[in-house]
């Protein structure tokens, strides 16, 4: 159960024996006007900044999305791709609800590419799927259909099934889909946490595929939002949870998912923990010690 993605030069890999991925959200105009503005206008220094910073914070990929209305979608995202190709080398998921702008980033990407994404619909698993087996990508799977989203796991789990399947028909493996069990707001729905844990759980178990999540949707409406972010997270990857498309900005989840990371020994003799925390050794000050050796 491996999802193997790649830059140019990198490969990452996506599964429950491998450290956790932490997908990069920040490069989406939706909510952010002046980066959607500057987008539009031709203007990627907020992206590229964007970019850099979040691989610096620990992205193991990044999301780009060029989601602006009343613009030119498929160009914007193409571009935007190139660009965040040239400055950093982690792999990235290619996003849009447009399946021409999938196309676009499709065919300038360096690499294997996840594609972000595809749902139950019976329209979009026709234009979407022969995407993937075209570029021969992975693909995130939303666990949503013709009749919206379920609130019971059950119903999520048959659409994650019905996409796998189709994928299938393609020559897609399961192991190439990446499905997104669609975490519901634990703040309007008490039972939220248990279900959707035991559903990743089955999606790895029967399905054998890996899971991603937007992982700040479980804290919505919540105060105190980046403690149960990263609490919610390590739980999760406890669970099976193998990605997340997220703020790796927030240092409390980035510290959630790097204590899971030793908790499901995927942190090779606490090496990366010990790397990012480890307090730097005090330099003694040769000046003043010797300095007070000459006055005795």
């Amino acid at each position: 159960m491996r999802t193997v993605v790649s830059s140019a030069t990198k490969e990452w890999i996506i599964g429950v024996d491998e450290p956790f991925t932490i997908i990069g959200e920040r490069i989406n105009p939706t909510g952010r006007k002046i980066l959607a503005e500057e987008m539009k206008n031709g203007d990627f220094s907020r992206v590229e900044r964007d970019a850099l910073a979040q691989v610096a914070a620990g992205a193991s990929m990044l999301d780009v999305n060029a989601g602006i209305p009343l613009a030119d979608e498929p160009a914007i995202l193409a571009d935007s791709i190139k660009r965040v190709q040239a400055l950093v080398d982690v792999p990235l998921a290619i996003d849009s609800s447009i399946v021409a702008a999938l196309e676009a980033g499709l065919e300038v990407y360096q690499g294997r590419a996840l594609v972000n994404s595809v749902t139950g619909e019976e329209e979009r698993l026709e234009q979407v799927l022969p995407l993937i087996k075209k570029y021969d990508c992975a693909v995130v799977a939303i666990s949503n259909d013709e009749t919206g989203i379920s609130e019971d796991p059950d119903e999520r789990f048959k659409v994650a099934k019905k996409i796998v399947e189709h994928a299938q028909d393609y020559g897609i493996k399961p192991h190439d889909v990446v499905v997104d069990p669609l975490f519901m707001p634990l703040g309007a729905m008490a039972s939220a946490g248990t279900s959707v844990m035991a559903l990743v759980r089955r999606l790895r178990d029967e399905l054998h595929v890996n899971t991603t999540c937007g992982a700040s949707n479980c804290s919505f409406g919540l105060p105190n939002r980046h403690a149960l972010n990263a609490t919610f997270l390590a739980m999760a990857i406890a669970n099976g949870l193998t990605s997340a498309i997220m703020n790796p900005l927030h240092d409390e989840e980035i510290a959630g998912i790097m204590a899971a990371n030793i908790v499901m020994n995927h942190d090779t003799n606490c090496t990366n923990w010990i790397r990012k925390y480890r307090e730097p050794s005090a330099e003694p000050d040769q000046g003043r010690r010797t300095g007070r050796r000459a006055r005795r």
